[in-house]
């Protein structure tokens, strides 16, 4: 099939407005020009870009990963990038008072939990403005990256909620859950990805950080992400999984587990993007990902998260204190 007229075009057009990262922020500007090359693919497009209320001196070329359409809910996100950056100068006047600014409070709760790191890639070419970062990094070369997650107060709310659920009530969240992690990351990239220029670079990096996610939880699940209270429901659900029962067979915990467990995750990017080697552009992008995806479930709490935890056998409860 021949390709479409639109898929032939710059997913950008001149004298449009957008939104344009400088830095790890996003900015109102207007495109002032557009230059495809001979033979370059329209996605390969270069765009010059005039920021809303700056100099002409500050106009600058830049690819499409740098530009967002400007619509209302990239516009929230750039308020979302702001409040982040402002709350990250807060916290470095104020030392510790800015752990909880970046949503990793709740994983401290599970700090004696042996710590698991992985590797996490997003493809991209660092933008011109961003090489201040590249020399930051030499300068402070033993500081790894991190991601400052602003976590809406709503998931906030349901993550202190869990934790006095399982740790105080002795209580356990409903397995395998009727809407897993699996399910809800398809409903996001079903939600989402019409949002994006079909085929662009904006789509595989949703597809990337999705998938690296799902594989994130399901290795981390039983490493650090369980209270002591429900090891023992793991380890009778990872039998499950390694069973014949043609239910539970060849099933992973994004099969199984929900929002509940997934948000311990989301909380805990913070400690274990550190350990990676991510460089700091890969880091923003991640980040851009997660406001978008937190902001979502946060609208959507009722249909995810299960409203009553199931209260196990005493026999569970022994089990668990011996």
């Amino acid at each position: 099939m021949a390709p479409s007229r639109q898929s032939q075009v710059p997913p950008y057009a001149k004298d449009e407005k957008v939104l344009c990262f400088h830095g790890d922020l996003m900015y109102e500007a207007k495109i002032i020009e557009v230059s495809v090359k001979p033979g370059q693919k329209p996605d390969d497009a270069q765009y010059r870009i005039h920021y809303k209320g700056w100099k002409a001196s500050w106009d600058d070329w830049v690819s499409q990963d740098r530009i967002r359409k400007f619509t209302e809910d990239n516009k929230q996100l750039a308020s979302q990038l702001q409040l982040q950056a402002r709350m990250r100068a807060q916290g470095s006047k104020g030392g510790k008072k800015g752990v909880k600014a970046n949503g990793s409070e709740m994983s401290s709760a599970r700090g004696s939990e042996e710590r698991a790191a992985g590797s996490s890639s997003f493809g991209g070419r660092g933008p011109r403005r961003g090489r201040d970062y590249e020399l930051e990094n030499e300068e402070t070369f033993h500081t790894r990256p991190s991601v400052k997650l602003i976590v809406p107060d709503i998931l906030k709310a349901m993550l202190v909620d869990d934790w006095e659920n399982v740790t105080k009530n002795n209580q356990l969240v409903p397995l395998p859950h009727p809407r897993p992690v699996t399910k809800i990351l398809e409903d996001y990239a079903a939600y989402e990805t019409p949002k994006r220029p079909a085929g662009s670079s904006h789509v595989d990096i949703l597809e990337e950080t999705l998938a690296g996610l799902k594989e994130y939880f399901d290795k981390s699940l039983g490493r650090i992400l369980l209270y002591r209270f429900e090891r023992a429901q793991y380890a009778e659900m990872h039998k499950k999984w390694m069973s014949d029962d043609p239910e539970f067979a060849g099933k992973t915990a994004s099969d199984t587990y929900g929002p509940e467990h997934f948000m311990r995750l989301l909380v805990s990017l913070p400690e274990l993007i550190a350990q990676t080697n991510m460089d700091q552009q890969s880091v923003n992008r991640l980040r851009e990902e997660m406001v978008k995806f937190c902001t979502w479930l946060s609208k959507h709490t009722a249909d995810y998260f299960v409203s009553i935890y199931e209260s196990p056998s005493q026999d569970y409860i022994q089990k668990c204190n011996h």
